[in-house]
């Protein structure tokens, strides 16, 4: 007649009131936590719950430890959850194309966002950015470690007009994804040595766009961007359909 209860481990149950608390704002970060023998008495369990109950929430990135063993509240970054995500996508089997459905609505509503909503600072990151991959093409870029740096400044570039839209729920969604795109984008570098010309024309035209706040433009040049990027994966010989096995 009834189903079995499902009863929750100790320290469970007190890793759930602590992050409760802290997701509240009853406790602030930056406020000490009790130690373990305070919290022990106050949940009314033995301490080694507590010190499991904490280790937990420290994975979580919401306690961390300073001033010798003590314990304060923590607000981790946007982009300090991000390669465990990436790690999950991995052990999900995700394929690229998965990937890419998601990164083709991601990247140009970034975009369109950053068109009205990046700053000085902003935009003074892109420029640099574009400009270092210009020099670096400029030289050629033929050995491993410089078509190495390509790949990375070609994510930066993607994370910095996220971080343009100032939209902090979309950062935290593309970080994943974008990170599992580095060696995806080395083999099209080094397939396809044109791609890095195209790369940049793409840059220029997206970072034109957030100068002139066009909106439109700057969405349109990222999803062409990006259907330039599946092309690439595709005429490199590798099929979309197989699961992402290598972590940046």
């Amino acid at each position: 007649m009834f189903n079995r209860l499902r009863i929750e481990p100790a320290y469970k149950a007190v890793s759930a009131e602590i992050e409760r608390s802290i997701l509240s704002g009853q406790i602030q970060p930056g406020m000490p936590m009790p130690t373990e023998q305070s919290l022990a008495e106050q949940f009314g369990v033995h301490r080694s719950t507590v010190r499991e109950a904490i280790r937990q929430i420290e994975q979580e990135g919401l306690l961390q430890r300073r001033e010798g063993r003590r314990l304060f509240v923590t607000l981790p970054g946007l982009y300090d959850l991000a390669p465990r995500a990436t790690r999950l996508l991995l052990l999900q089997q995700t394929t690229f194309q998965e990937l890419w459905q998601v990164a083709v609505t991601l990247e140009p509503l970034a975009a369109g966002l950053a068109a009205v909503q990046a700053n000085s600072e902003d935009i003074e990151a892109l420029e640099a950015n574009t400009a270092l991959t210009a020099e670096l093409q400029a030289r050629g870029a033929t050995s491993m470690e410089e078509n190495i740096r390509l790949v990375e400044l070609d994510v930066e570039f993607h994370a910095l007009v996220g971080r343009a839209s100032h939209n902090r729920a979309l950062m935290l969604a593309r970080e994943p994804i974008s990170l599992l795109y580095n060696p995806t984008l080395l083999q099209i570098h080094l397939h396809l040595p044109q791609s890095k010309a195209r790369n940049l024309v793409a840059h220029r035209a997206i970072l034109d766009a957030l100068l002139c706040k066009d909106v439109q433009s700057a969405t349109e040049w990222t999803r062409k961007h990006m259907v330039d990027f599946q092309k690439g994966f595709e005429m490199t010989g590798l099929d979309m359909r197989t699961p992402i096995t290598t972590a940046p």
